[in-house]
């Protein structure tokens, strides 16, 4: 090795270090010349004298590029340099060590100051001088073009290969790759009709969490692609959320060819460049998108007519076409009514007794301090807009009542269809597990026991499939020629069964929604509104409606009394009052401690809770009290206009204030009382008392 003689007793008495990489895990399990010429390294080193070697390869399979992952292990190797442990840093090539400027010069760096010799395949190099400095870092600077050469290279040939619609890392599950290299439909039956079931089940269901729920209820597998033995094949299993939505989100099922899709990103992130998948973008913005590239299992109209579905029923307010998937909520129009004044969609409040009575809002800047830009309520909006509803649909009644009837005869024969294709599988598999056992060498009993213990898994599970299916076929037919006839007449009177109280809200809400694109609701008057219905097809129709008065507010007396009394009292003592007046709520209800409440916060009234206790001020038996005398007492003070002595309404408590029950005429009234035991009122007279003289 060239340069030999750079070494001296100081680089000698460290360690050696061999530092082992490759690119990719791809060249670690095939690339196995390259691993073997790397780890002969260490033979190299010790010819050089070095007694002490050690071997870093903790970054095998580890990319060395412009934001790959942080090398551990290089930084381990850095580290031992700056700890001067280190004489000799050996790799095959320089590229193994470093592949960006911003590694080359923190190698360069660290073994300048801690004099630690860089080796290669065929010369060592002391950094400290200039001529190897140079060398290696001419050296360095190939490395780097060399990478971005062969990286141009691969990425220009994918991007040929992407624009031919050829490149194709991985098939989804329902697709495998015929004699010429392209795509075409699995042949396996089960895998095809499971993928179209899949479509079929989101279409009736409406949602992907429905869907989901429908396979897993029923324990119907999907295909998915899994690693076994190192290589993808297609195994069963039960469907996730996540399994569901790759299938009804990938373009490949409706027989386009998309590339580019989820580019790779490089961020900067705490410090460091970092490679990130993005997001998915719209196929429009797509580096390869080819329409009917191949066989596909729906045509293109059904998917972006799920798409659209999938959007529509994530509801986020922030967003103007979603609506949200169907609840069970009572309000029809809940996601479809958008604001006509500002364009925002117009969301459902539920208030009344029962919390079930539709109110539909739109926020307008009522957040930012400002008002609600429409508001109506929902009882009377929904019955008009359901008359424009069986207007339209009552024709199609009977055809409808034709596929109710069609679908509903043949509700289990989804799940039959698949479990029968399970079935076959299960079978097929068992009997390759018994020819296995059949032909080993009963002497190998290892053997023979794991093939055996195979073999019976196999049986259990077409077992337990067969069963179910038995059962599932043993069940009476699910819709008899009586019950058939009854769909048909149900058909025939759409209207009474859509306004029949049975006819659940969530089945109106997808009928809605399925004709429905969505509702323009606009008050042109003060008592007027007006509709705007977009039909799916493009049509729209108008129709307008009084807008219906709410219930009849509190009288004006009331709203007085309990803004007088608020003021001290209690929410529970002013509801007293008015009870005992005979009064009334705007709903002809008795008044409640929360009437009480609510009309004060509907008429921004501050009120309390419970009444404020004030020390200057006595109720009638606490002045008798503070006196220390009788109520009637009290009563005739009063009477007599000794005592002021005051109320806020009829009903409500006494108010006596305190200093005047100190003052002069009072106490002396009350002293002579007590001395004589007579009340001495001047000018009081009894007309039920006779007078001895006429």
């Amino acid at each position: 090795m060239s340069g030999e003689q750079k070494l001296t007793p100081a680089h000698l008495s460290r360690k050696a270090i061999v530092y082992l990489r490759q690119s990719s895990m791809h060249q670690v399990r095939h690339n196995k010349e390259s691993q073997d010429l790397q780890y002969g390294l260490v033979s190299r080193a010790r010819l050089l004298g070095f007694r002490d070697v050690e071997v870093i390869d903790g970054d095998l399979g580890a990319s060395a590029s412009l934001g790959a992952r942080t090398r551990e292990h290089f930084e381990r190797l850095l580290a031992m340099v700056a700890l001067k442990e280190v004489g000799l840093v050996l790799s095959r090539e320089v590229s193994r060590l470093l592949r960006t400027d911003k590694d080359f010069c923190r190698l360069i760096e660290v073994c300048q100051v801690f004099d630690t010799l860089v080796g290669d395949d065929g010369n060592l190099y002391d950094v400290n001088t200039l001529d190897d400095q140079l060398v290696l870092g001419i050296k360095g600077t190939l490395s780097v073009v060399e990478l971005n050469v062969l990286r141009k290279r691969l990425i220009e040939g994918a991007y040929n290969k992407a624009d031919r619609g050829e490149l194709v890392r991985l098939l989804p599950p329902g697709y495998v790759f015929d004699g010429a290299n392209k795509p075409v439909k699995d042949p396996d039956r089960r895998v095809q009709e499971t993928i179209e079931l899949v479509f079929a089940k989101f279409r009736e269901t409406g949602t992907l969490r429905q869907t989901l729920k429908w396979f897993r209820d029923n324990e119907v597998e999907v295909p998915t692609n899994k690693v076994r033995g190192g290589k993808f094949k297609v195994v069963f299993q039960l469907p996730t959320q996540s399994r569901i939505s790759e299938v009804l989100h990938n373009p490949f099922y409706a027989g386009a060819y998309v590339y580019g899709r989820r580019p790779m990103m490089t961020v900067w992130e705490d410090g460091l460049l970092k490679k990130r998948q993005g997001s998915a973008l719209p196929l429009s913005e797509v580096r390869v998108f080819l329409r009917d590239h191949h066989e596909g299992y729906i045509d293109w109209a059904t998917y972006e007519e799920n798409e659209r579905m999938i959007r529509r029923n994530d509801f986020r307010p922030a967003s103007g076409s979603t609506v949200g998937a169907v609840r069970g909520g009572q309000g029809l129009l809940a996601g479809l009514v958008r604001c006509g004044r500002c364009g925002r969609k117009v969301y459902v409040r539920y208030c009344g007794k029962a919390g079930t009575a539709a109110r539909y809002l739109c926020s307008g800047n009522f957040e930012a301090g400002g008002t609600y830009c429409l508001g109506f309520g929902g009882r009377g909006v929904e019955r008009r807009f359901e008359e424009e509803l069986l207007r339209a649909l009552s024709p199609l009644g009977l055809r409808a009542a034709m596929e109710a009837a069609a679908r509903v005869g043949c509700k289990d024969a989804d799940r039959k269809a698949a479990l029968g294709r399970q079935v076959e599988q299960l079978e097929y598999e068992a009997r390759r597990a018994f020819e296995q056992y059949d032909e080993v060498d009963p002497r190998r009993r290892l053997v023979a026991d794991e093939l055996e213990r195979r073999w019976n898994e196999k049986l259990t599970a077409l077992e337990k499939v067969r069963a179910a299916l038995v059962e599932l076929e043993g069940r009476r037919p699910c819709v008899t020629d009586e019950e058939r006839e009854q769909v048909f007449a149900l058909g025939e009177q759409f209207e009474e069964v859509w306004k029949d109280p049975a006819c659940p809200i969530e089945l109106k809400k997808k009928i809605v929604r399925t004709v429905v694109e969505e509702v323009v609701a606009n008050e042109d008057a003060p008592d007027q509104l007006k509709f705007v219905i977009h039909w799916k097809g493009g049509t729209h129709t108008v129709f307008e409606m009084d807008k219906l008065r709410g219930p009849p507010r509190n009288a004006a007396e009331d709203i007085e009394i309990i803004r007088k009394m608020a003021q001290r009292y209690g929410d529970k003592d002013i509801a007293r009052v008015l009870n005992k007046l005979g009064r009334r709520t705007g709903k002809d209800k008795r008044w409640s401690e929360l009437a009480v409440k609510t009309a004060r916060r509907h008429y921004g009234i501050p009120g309390h809770t419970r009444t404020l206790e004030d020390s200057q001020i006595l109720s009638f038996n606490a002045a008798a009290r503070y006196l220390d005398v009788s109520n009637t007492t009290i009563a005739r003070l009063a009477k007599a206009g000794v005592l002021p002595i005051q109320q806020v309404a009829p009903f409500a408590p006494w108010e006596i204030r305190r200093q005047d029950l100190d003052s002069e005429p009072v106490r002396g009234v009350v002293a002579r009382l007590k001395a004589t035991g007579r009340l001495d009122l001047k000018g009081e007279s009894s007309d039920q008392q006779r007078k001895l003289f006429e």
